[in-house]
């Protein structure tokens, strides 16, 4: 027998194992949990979330973001978990993110609009042991330096994070979108989760994590200017980036992506695929 109920606080050590045992995929669900909880209440990183539970553990969840995503962890569940996740929260569906067959799963269950999506990619899931890393010749010989964002680069790569979600995320070019843009950016930076390669004094390259643990990171809004590409430089911004995460404790990193020559990019640097990831976006 499953039983389906909303998750509260006294579910987060189960919710825990359970995502551990699917780390690489449950970057976003994890990192939400831990940062917000597990009881909504309109706060940033709060999500609802309905889960699945067999003889006491749980064997399945979804959670509804406060930005209302849609995250799923439920192979073989999602169905189920989804319609009631999204019942039980009430709010508006944005997008969906997760392996590639259970966020099909998931849109197929929402009986919402779904026509208009500005962003549908079935991506790559691509992971590295950091103690795998290769590093660039250019960061080790410093010809190329790589460092947490400053206050006084900021204003630069909030443009490079506006044209990244125009690139690859389908945004425009609108006042929201810029506000978004830096607002994200600003987050990572106060969090210490963005770095910029240099050459020289330039500005060459941003890496930053979409979503961090102790163990494990995720890298997202990786951006050179399209002038600046073809030379490395996403290299040692990204190895760079990951160094300070192994410094501070990490032993993995996962991305997703399709793009061929990012892929090319990442697989020099020791990421290796290990799934399918998808993310859509209304």
């Amino acid at each position: 027998m499953t039983d389906i109920r909303l998750l509260t606080a006294q579910d987060a050590a189960q919710l825990e194992a359970f995502l551990v045992s699917h780390a690489d995929s449950s970057m976003f669900l994890r990192s939400n949990a831990r940062r917000g909880g597990l009881e909504f209440q309109g706060q940033p990183f709060q999500a609802t979330y309905a889960g699945a539970f067999r003889s006491g553990a749980i064997v399945g969840v979804v959670a509804h973001s406060w930005r209302g995503m849609v995250q799923v962890q439920a192979s073989g569940l999602v169905t189920e978990l989804t319609r009631a996740c999204i019942d039980w929260s009430g709010r508006p569906v944005t997008g969906f993110s997760g392996p590639l067959q259970q966020v099909r799963e998931a849109k197929a269950a929402f009986r919402g609009e779904t026509a208009n999506a500005k962003l549908s990619a079935d991506e790559g899931l691509y992971a590295l042991n950091l103690s795998d890393l290769v590093i660039p010749a250019a960061l080790s010989s410093a010809t190329v330096v790589c460092q947490a964002v400053t206050a006084h680069q900021r204003d630069v790569l909030c443009g490079w994070r506006l044209a990244y979600d125009i690139e690859v995320l389908g945004g425009s070019d609108s006042r929201e979108q810029r506000k978004r843009a830096a607002d994200f950016l600003d987050a990572q930076i106060a969090d210490g989760n963005a770095w910029v390669a240099l050459a020289g004094s330039t500005p060459v390259s941003l890496s930053a994590f979409n979503a961090t643990l102790p163990d494990i990171v995720q890298l997202g809004g990786i951006y050179t200017p399209p002038d600046l590409r073809g030379r490395g430089f996403a290299k040692v911004a990204v190895a760079g980036s990951l160094l300070a995460a192994r410094e501070r404790g990490a032993s993995r990193a996962v991305l997703f992506t399709t793009n061929p020559s990012a892929v090319r990019t990442y697989e020099a640097l020791g990421f290796a695929r290990v799934g399918d990831f998808s993310l859509i976006l209304f």
